[in-house]
């Protein structure tokens, strides 16, 4: 027996059979076989037998010869004139003897396929043949004939609705006689939980059989027994499932063991969403306690820090948008990153390296684009600009032709495409995207991975001779290629490099985003015909069979666009500062970047490195000393820079100073009989200031022990304070944010501070908390019915406004970058905001409220309702470490610019000191 290896989505699978569910017709089922002999020449000198198997197929007999010198013979039963067993055929009586399990089938055409195990175009034989097969066990001829007649009814209805009603009637009718086979379990204590009937998928061919769930193992029984008796997925082993869109309609399921692979372990398609809905809440309930489910705004997060690549994210947008390596109709899209397919060194330093990434395929060429816009102002409605799509199962097979020919012969009726149409050339390819008038295709994911063997011809493939006499060979690379490997490899580096970093987002916004519908779309010259959108086109309102056959023929074979993921401008990902722009970049040059001294560099990094050090040691956060030095709730926290002393405010209504080093307190001040809410200290540990609950603001002098102003800023409780470069930001249960300028006053002339009301922005409701960004020019707020709002401070408008929380926001505040807005609310959540477009990026439940916390953009330190000091890996989205604190909640937190130490106040009136220990 030869073997041959059919490559096909990163995995190879040897068959030691020849036949494959690819041998048959789309939309075809495989139903049973029986092993035979097929009878050439019968009552002749020259009569042979070849044994082999005869496979029953919803649409063709198929015959696959044990002898792989003869070819795999292909009957499609609407070619058929008659099928007969010898009790049919008396008259003529051809069998004399030995006629036992035997029948014939006269037909006008027949198919021969695998000749000398050899992977090509099927061979056709036309004009009328009699076959005549013989069973092994004659007791089931009649039952075979019977079989075969009603199929062969069906394919001989006029309308191809009908003959996909009736022979989804003839597979329903089998799949009720039988059931999953219980003695499959792996253990006889296994409990089973389900079991309904479903098809899996694999690419082009879908094969039906009893799905069955137990409390340990997920099942797939074919029907047909085919590839193996049961596949089999241990609960445990799962890490990601997912609903799929399958033909349009909620009914596919797609179950990965893995983390990262493209490929699934299996692809299921039910016949009722009920069904597909249980079996995903049976398998997400036993996984829900050791995985977290990912969202796409979690991994979107994640790709913004530099946690996943490129590649990576990608691969999980393509997988959250209903993509599947099973589904040819909505396999993985990837860009066209690399423009440059000439030279013989590749610069990815340069800009014109590479293809912009703001524009369809479509809208690359400006002459063409013109063309087609022209014909899109004058056609009538329902528009669209380009009359191909960006991914279908044609050109995905363009791409694999060379590793998966299989799967072209089975979609293209067992022929290859023209040899001139092949895959020949990255250059030619490229070039007919920008110039051709219906080519418009992206790429697959296989460009950017680390298997080369889809640019070689390595099966030895006829594939065809083009135009000048040449056969289609290998994929001719590019000058700057030395092979495929080293293709790949450059592939791999352009996807990743500083310029795609930088520019993603802008082709995640037309393909996964904002810009795939509606008017963005339209403005950024990204319409596609409408049955490629989902929800499109309602099937289930088409009453006419027919016609939803033929629409959904032709949308499968179109191509499908992925679902839309976001709504709003995707954000950029955060580039690390210190490296040099590749390209100047639409936003503006950060700081960092400006010229500074080696001297200040370096202490930058120096900084840098040891709040890095701290974060990552976080979890070894220990108790060092605690004090109660409060009658109630301690509400604020302020330590003077030398960290000599320590400034708390409570509800009690006092301002404490406790001295660090005594160990006592050494001040004890009360403005009113209101709680005080927080405090601050200004720049030059000279001056105190207090929020209090009397809707007043309180400057007291440290030098000189008493109160030195006070600011009658509000109409109800200031809930919060903040001071940045002599401006004073105070937040109000009476719905607004005043922004103050202040001229500090000189307690030895008794000149009071002069109070200059800025900005005033005005809410809905009270406000809670605020927090600004590192250059002073954004404000966050958080109100009490868990509104977060972000302001521009300096024209006192709001960007953004989310309803992210239910109850009160109890703590905000951005990213050391400024990138991020982090907040935590009643309702036990933490959410994340991308501060540049306001989309809401990340969602963590806790299993308590969080009440205040510390973060670094990736790891969270909080202090919770029950008093515990929570470490989070937010995009783990998980507590990593819990540290026993206050006895009761934990309200106020402070931690020092090193990171290294923090001091927290709780609802048990008391202050504790922490320190890391390394």
């Amino acid at each position: 027996i030869n073997f041959y290896a059919v490559f096909f989505l990163n995995k190879y699978f040897l068959f030691i059979s020849r036949f494959s569910l690819l041998l048959l017709n789309l939309e075809e089922y495989y139903f049973e076989q029986h092993t035979a002999n097929h009878i050439i020449n019968k009552g002749c000198r020259d009569e042979r037998k070849f044994r082999g198997s005869l496979k029953i197929c919803s649409k063709s007999i198929i015959f696959e010869p044990d002898d792989n010198i003869q070819p795999i013979i292909k009957i499609p039963l609407r070619d058929c004139i008659s099928i007969k067993a010898p009790e049919d055929n008396e008259a003529s009586n051809p069998f004399t003897r030995d006629t036992s399990g035997r029948f014939s089938v006269v037909c006008n055409q027949v198919f021969l396929i695998k000749e000398r195990n050899i992977i090509a175009p099927y061979k056709t034989v036309r004009g009328r043949t009699e076959h005549l097969f013989q069973l092994d066990v004659a007791g089931k001829l009649g039952d075979v004939v019977q079989n075969l007649h009603q199929l062969y009814r069906a394919s001989c209805l006029d309308k191809m609705g009908d003959q996909a009603a009736m022979i989804t009637a003839i597979l329903q009718s089998r799949l009720a006689r039988t059931s999953f086979d219980k003695n499959r379990f792996q253990s006889i204590s296994e409990t089973l939980h389900m079991e309904c009937k479903a098809e899996m998928v694999t690419p082009l061919v879908t094969n039906p059989g009893h799905v069955c769930v137990t409390d340990a193992n997920l099942y797939f029984q074919p029907l047909n027994g085919y590839p193996k008796p049961v596949v089999q997925i241990t609960l445990q082993n799962v890490r990601r499932i997912y609903k799929r869109r399958h033909g349009l309609m909620p009914l596919g399921l797609e179950v990965f063991c893995t983390e990262n692979d493209l490929c699934s372990d299996i692809y299921l398609k039910f016949y009722n969403y009920q069904d597909r809905d249980e079996l995903y809440f049976l398998i997400a309930t036993y996984i829900e306690n050791h995985i977290t489910e990912h969202t796409a705004e979690s991994y979107m997060l994640q790709w913004q820090r530099g946690h996943i690549s490129n590649y990576q994210y990608l691969l999980h947008l393509n997988n959250l948008a209903d993509r599947s390596c099973n589904d040819l109709s909505q396999y993985p899209v990837f860009p066209w990153i690399i423009a440059d397919y000439s030279s013989s060194v590749l610069d990815l330093t340069k800009p014109e390296t590479f293809r912009d990434l703001s524009k369809p395929v479509g809208a690359l060429n400006k002459e063409r684009l013109d063309r087609l816009l022209t014909r899109y102002r004058e056609m009538p409605e329902p528009k669209f600009m380009y009359g191909s799509h960006y991914s279908s199962p044609g050109y995905v097979l363009f791409y694999l032709v060379r590793v998966a020919p299989e799967y072209m012969l089975c979609l293209q009726n067992g022929k290859f495409d023209h040899a001139d149409r092949m895959f020949n050339s990255l250059a030619e390819t490229w070039k007919n995207c920008l110039d051709g008038a219906t080519d418009f295709k992206e790429l697959i994911p296989e460009f950017y991975e680390n298997d080369a063997s889809f640019l070689v011809n390595s099966l030895k493939l006829d594939l065809g001779k083009r135009q000048g006499g040449k056969m289609v060979e290998d994929v001719e690379l590019p000058p700057w290629a030395s092979g495929p490997d080293d293709f790949l490899q450059k592939s791999q580096e352009a996807l990743e490099s500083q310029y795609v970093s930088e520019h993603l987002h802008e082709w995640i916004d037309l393909i996964f985003g904002y810009k795939q519908k509606g008017n963005e779309a339209v403005a950024a010259h990204n319409v596609f015909h409408p049955l490629t959108y989902e929800g499109g086109v309602d099937l289930n309102s088409i009453m006419d069979p027919n016609e939803k056959v033929a629409l959904l023929t032709q949308i499968l074979e179109f191509g499908q666009t992925p679902k839309q993921l976001f709504t709003t401008p995707h954000p950029r990902r955060i580039i690390p500062k210190l490296k040099s722009l590749s390209r100047t970049s639409s936003h503006s040059v950060s700081i960092a970047e400006s010229p500074v001294s080696p001297n200040e560099e370096s202490f930058e990094d120096l900084t840098e490195e040891s709040i890095t050090l701290a974060w990552n040691n976080i979890a070894k956060l220990k108790l060092d000393e605690q004090y109660k030095i409060h009658k109630e709730a301690i509400t604020g926290i302020a330590v003077t820079c030398s960290g000599s002393s320590v400034f708390t405010t409570s509800q009690d209504s006092t301002l404490k100073m406790f001295s660090k080093e005594s160990k006592t307190i050494q001040r004890s001040v009360s403005f009113s009989n209101m709680a005080l809410s927080s405090c601050l200290i200004l720049p030059g540990d000279t001056t105190v200031i207090s929020s209090s609950w009397d809707n007043h603001i309180y400057f007291y002098s440290i030098a000189f022990g008493r109160q030195q102003d006070i600011l009658m800023g509000h109409d109800d409780a200031v809930s919060k304070i903040c001071w940045r470069d002599g401006r004073l930001y105070s937040a109000s249960w009476d719905s607004t944010v005043k922004v103050w300028h202040c001229v500090p006053g000189e307690i030895s002339s008794n000149k009071k501070h002069h109070f200059e009301l800025l900005a005033e922005l005005e809410h809905d409701v009270s406000v809670n908390t605020i927090d600004l960004n590192t250059a002073n020019t954004i404000l966050a707020s958080g109100t009490k019915e868990g509104t977060i709002s972000v302001w521009d401070v300096t024209t006192g408008t709001v960007l953004h406004q989310l309803p992210c929380h239910s109850g009160t926001v109890f703590d905000a505040a951005f990213s050391p970058d400024s990138r991020h807005l982090l907040s935590t609310g009643e309702d036990c959540c933490f959410k994340v905001i991308d501060v540049q477009t306001g989309m809401l990026i990340s969602s963590v439940t806790a299993d308590e409220p969080q009440r205040c916390f510390k973060w670094d953009g990736n790891t969270i330190l909080s202090g919770s309702q029950s008093g515990e000091l929570q470490i989070w890996d937010l995009l783990g989205g998980k507590v990593i470490e819990r540290i026993k604190g206050h006895t009761g909640a934990v309200t106020s937190m402070w931690m020092n610019e090193q990171c290294n130490s923090v001091i927290t106040g709780g609802e048990d009136k008391q202050i504790m000191f922490w320190k890391l220990q390394y």
